[in-house]
């Protein structure tokens, strides 16, 4: 099996801090991202993401985030086997120190 690249929310904070356009997607569920996703975070739930494939690009890497990195490592291997390029942030949201929004 290929090695599925990681990140820590350091290393994804500071590069935001960067002015670094990153490709964030969160994966959790709906209540979950109701109480706060990282700002430029597009959200799409682990289970919608095979019929969302279409919005993504094959050429842009994507960051993949959920609540402590589990779930966000299973749509990396996902992601990953459709040919697309993924990194896991470890730790997940558990982690996270940066900014937050609220879910719209």
């Amino acid at each position: 099996m290929e090695l599925i690249k990681t990140v820590t929310p350091e290393e994804v904070q500071k590069q935001l801090e960067e002015g670094k356009t990153l490709n964030l997607i969160d994966v959790r569920e709906d209540e979950e991202v109701a109480e706060g996703m990282i700002p430029e975070a597009v959200h799409i739930k682990m289970g919608d993401i095979p019929e969302k494939l279409d919005k993504l690009d094959l050429h842009s890497e994507y960051i993949i985030i959920c609540r402590s990195g589990g779930r966000s490592s299973r749509v990396c291997e996902y992601l990953f086997d459709q040919g697309y390029n993924v990194c896991n942030m470890v730790g997940g949201m558990l982690e996270w120190e940066g900014s937050l929004k609220p879910k719209k």
